[in-house]
């Protein structure tokens, strides 16, 4: 991996104090450690990382503020959420079904679930890549934890 081509550090702008399951908390928290050890970021006007991406959700928009190591600013992304809210509910939906089918239900329920949880989750970084283009360049392991991440901001608690 380029130390150019990276996320070095994530933070998040969340103006309200959530409280998270400890299922959502705890998928925030390895998408956090994933993303931080291997991951390939970075934006299309050249501008060098590695980068620090602060995450936030303002106005029902996804807000990527990028900035180089030493905190400069180098570039805001703002994506509408409407296209990811239909996607993101069903990923939720479908999680809750997934957490409390392995407390009791049998190995190939879930299985099934997963399999539709992870067909979700691709589709969704799928759409983040395809919304990113041209701004940033990025792999769809990033993809998939970024994903995730916005995922956990969606919620309102």
């Amino acid at each position: 991996m380029s130390e150019s081509r990276r996320i070095a550090r994530i933070t998040f702008d969340e103006r309200t104090g959530l409280r998270r399951s400890p299922e959502v908390e705890q998928e925030r928290k390895v998408a956090i450690f994933d993303l931080l050890e291997g991951n390939s970021f970075a934006l299309v006007n050249g501008d060098p990382g590695p980068y620090e991406l602060r995450l936030g959700i303002r106005e029902n928009r996804l807000v990527m503020e990028v900035r180089d190591e030493a905190g400069r600013a180098l570039r805001t992304i703002v994506l509408a959420l409407g296209s990811f809210r239909r996607l993101i509910k069903d990923y939720f939906t479908v999680c809750d079904s997934y957490y409390q089918a392995i407390k009791t239900a049998p190995p190939s329920r879930i299985e099934t679930i997963d399999m539709g949880r992870r067909g979700l989750h691709d589709q969704g970084s799928t759409l983040l890549i395809e919304r990113l283009a041209g701004k940033v360049e990025l792999d769809f392991d990033t993809a998939r934890r970024l994903f995730t991440l916005i995922c956990v901001l969606h919620i309102r608690g």
